[in-house]
């Protein structure tokens, strides 16, 4: 919006290292530092200002994969959809999807700790994530061990994790990964409302299924997807075909007896087709006409605390876009994702902006006022950053004395968690 605007972009020094060497190096000239992934987030939290050096981490692009005990060690820059690739060209998956893989890189999807579109069955980023490489602000080294699980001390390295570049430069990580499942089945089924919905993906969750997909759409957001009434609910089953099967039989009858109307394989596998539509690229150019906005907005509750959360923020979205949608996801026994996509336009790029930054503090005060999380996978940023405080609450001075540990100058990415970047996007 601001390009729109005729904003220009600070100038900033930019490099690309092929080594850790060459990153620790670096940390050790004493220049600000802001760690780049592959420009796939929404949240800011890598803008540089005047002065500082943007650290590509593109070149790191190494990937060892170890079949026999279903790990990969895969550096910074690699690719998320080509790492997927190289898993499957071995019979495997790292099972981590979100609709971001064709840009993002692994450093972006651990810094952000990101969650993707198979979390219900896999996890989301931190439950893959065994070891991490990283390179401290001094420049020296905290590298990777490839165990199964270890209790010695705790686990220090799942501190940056969602840190988004403010403690150091992770470098390379060590993650679970899956063999391929033999059979998939998937399926759709109408519903006649979000409540509906959402308890029938409590149910299933609660029942211990674990389904590779879940997702919920609300009416708005079913008409999009082709379905004329009612809410849509896409779900699939993985594993050993008996398995696989089994699951699919169970979860239909969950999902039914709740009063999903069948709707087949074809919501399923039309899903399949547009799964990686909406990314951040894809947002930049709907973006193109003048006084126009558009974002998405993912926060997380408790199966209890979901209905009123999604009425709460839906309402205040409303009232100042045009157009607001919104599905559920990355659901656990314990609660589910909320994802809001909103969209309007305004005479001008002032009026736009206002709208864009009155939509983002409605659903933050909203969120926070129904006392759930003000981001699910996507980070905080320097969107988020006027709210992170009221969020963490007491841990908030936690972080600022683990950030003011390790990088006592400050010269890692200042829009990190709020961090010195504390305006609104």
């Amino acid at each position: 919006m601001r390009a729109r605007a005729g904003e220009p972009l600070p100038e900033v020094e930019t490099v690309r290292p092929t080594s850790f060497e060459e990153v620790r190096a670096l940390l050790r000239s004493g220049r600000r530092v802001v760690p780049a992934g592959g420009g796939s987030g929404v949240c800011g939290a890598v803008r540089a200002e005047p002065g500082d050096v943007v650290l590509d981490l593109g070149g790191l692009d190494g990937v060892e994969i170890d079949e026999a005990d279903l790990l990969v060690r895969a550096q910074a820059g690699v690719n998320g959809m080509e790492l997927e690739r190289r898993l499957n060209q071995r019979g495997l998956t790292l099972g981590h999807f979100p609709s971001s893989l064709p840009v993002a890189t692994v450093g972006g999807l651990v810094s952000t700790r990101s969650s993707g579109q198979e979390s219900t069955r896999h996890g989301s980023v931190e439950d893959m994530l065994l070891g991490l490489t990283v390179a401290l602000p001094d420049g020296s080294l905290a590298e990777a061990r490839a165990v199964p699980r270890s209790a010695a001390g705790p686990a220090l390295h799942h501190l940056f994790c969602g840190a988004e570049g403010g403690l150091g430069v992770i470098l390379e990580a060590v993650l679970r990964v899956h063999r391929q499942p033999e059979a998939v089945i998937g399926r759709g089924w109408r519903l006649d409302g979000v409540d509906a919905g959402l308890e029938a993906c409590r149910e299933a969750m609660q029942r211990a299924l674990r389904p590779l997909v879940m997702r919920l759409y609300d009416p708005e957001d079913s008409m999009l997807q082709g379905e004329a009434q009612g809410c849509l609910l896409v779900a699939a089953a993985a594993g050993p075909r008996p398995v696989a099967q089994a699951e699919a039989e169970v979860l239909a009858s969950v999902v039914e007896a709740a009063g999903g109307e069948p709707l087949g394989e074809q919501p399923w596998e039309r899903w399949l087709r547009h799964r990686f539509d909406l990314s951040a690229e894809r947002l930049r150019d709907l973006l193109e006409p003048s006084g126009s906005y558009l974002d998405t907005i993912e926060v997380a509750a408790t199966w209890a605390g979901l209905p009123p959360l999604y009425r709460a923020v839906k309402g205040r979205l409303a009232g100042t876009a045009q157009l607001v949608l919104c599905h559920f996801s990355h659901a656990s026994a314990q609660g589910a994702c909320a994802y809001f996509t909103f969209a309007g336009s305004a005479p001008d790029e002032a009026a736009a902006e206002a709208a864009y930054r009155a939509a983002w503090r409605g659903a933050m005060e909203a969120t926070l006022a129904s006392g759930a999380t003000i981001s699910h996978h996507h980070g905080v940023g320097r969107v988020r950053a006027p709210w992170i405080r009221a969020e963490m609450k007491g841990w908030f001075p936690v972080w600022e004395a683990v950030r003011r540990a390790l990088d006592p100058d400050g010269r890692m990415n200042p829009g990190a968690v709020g961090g010195s970047g504390g305006s609104a996007a």
